[in-house]
Formats: structure tokens, sequence, C-alpha cells
């Protein structure tokens, strides 16, 4: 098989998780603001993180990358960001502060995006830190939900340890975004010298 065509394979295992992944978003939320099944839906988050981890160890290891998988599978994490947060504003639990400065972040990066176009590129790779700041948060997300539980023997365990993840989260979250502002400054300059 050539490598072109590898590229263009569509039914690998990563991106069966990943689109397994997209299907759960909606189901999350609905366990969050309908019967508000907390344990259901961290449960869920976190099958949601290990499959993320686990898409990434299968397309490497089997040779399984494909230019569908790199757009799913951030795009899943994302909207399980989008999501949680939702969630959790809804619910009450995060401030609105947090989900501005986060959303604020994506909207800061989205603006470059016609740049790389205009310049012939589709995306940047997703760097390490962005993939770190996202842990980060799919920590903090799911300990945050049970710090909501006020009464509860692990709620003031799971605030203090939820609030650490959520900023050290946000504060790697716009540092990776700040790195991809400078990656696409790079590749501006470079482009036009050619």
């Amino acid at each position: 098989m050539s490598e072109t065509s590898a590229e263009d394979r569509i039914w690998t295992v990563p991106n069966l998780l990943s689109f397994l992944r997209l299907l759960g978003v909606p189901v999350f939320l609905w366990l969050v603001l309908g019967p508000k099944a907390d344990g259901w839906a961290i449960a869920l988050l976190m099958v949601a993180g290990f499959t993320d981890w686990l898409d990434g160890k299968i397309a490497r290891a089997w040779n399984q990358t494909s230019r569908l998988g790199r757009l799913i599978d951030p795009a899943a994490d994302k909207l399980y960001v989008f999501a949680t947060l939702l969630g959790l504003l809804l619910r009450e639990v995060i401030p609105w502060w947090l989900v501005a400065i986060i959303l604020g972040r994506e909207i800061f990066v989205g603006c470059f995006f016609p740049v790389l176009r205009k310049y012939g590129y589709k995306a940047l790779p997703v760097h390490f830190l962005g993939k770190a700041a996202m842990a980060n948060l799919m920590y903090a997300f799911p300990l945050l939900f049970l710090a909501s539980h006020t009464g509860a023997w692990y709620a003031d365990i799971a605030r203090i340890i939820g609030w650490a993840f959520a900023i050290w989260g946000t504060g790697l979250y716009w540092w990776a975004g700040l790195l991809y502002v400078v990656q696409v400054r790079q590749l501006v300059t470079a482009a036009k010298k050619e």
C-alpha cells in the first residue's frame, strides 16, 4: 500500500475509537444536564480519555495514522472540553470566567486559521504542550464534578485537586496557543522568502 493511500484510509481502529468518542459527546451532555447522572458522566469521560490515549498508541504502533484521524481526534477532544465546560457552567460548578478564558484561547488561535490557509497550510500538528494541557483539563473536569457533591467525604479533596488541574491545564492551553502562533509566524515568514 502506498503512503498516500495509507494517509487516505478511513476504516482504521484509531478512527473508529475517535468516532465513538464523538458519539459519546451528546450522551455525556444528556447525562450531566438531564438525569444528572454524574457517576455515569464521569465514567464516560474516563473512557473517552482512555480511548484518546489508546487511539494514538494504536495509530503509531500499527501504522494506522491517517488524514481523517488527525482531524477527528482533536475534534473529539475539543468537543468533550466544550461539552464539559457547558455542563459544569450550567450546573454552576465552575465560574463563567474560566469558560471565558478557555474559549478565549480558542477564538485567539482560530484567528490564525485564515492566515495558514492563505499560505497553503491546512493545520499544524498538535503540539506536546497542547496534549499536556488537554490531559490536565480532562483530569480536572471529573474532579470538579465530584467536588460539586457538597457534603460528600471526597468533595473537598476533589475540589483542591480539580482546581489545581484546571488552573495548570488552562495555563498550558494558553501557552500551547501562543506556541501555535509562533509556528504560524515562522511558516508565513518562510513562505514569504520563497
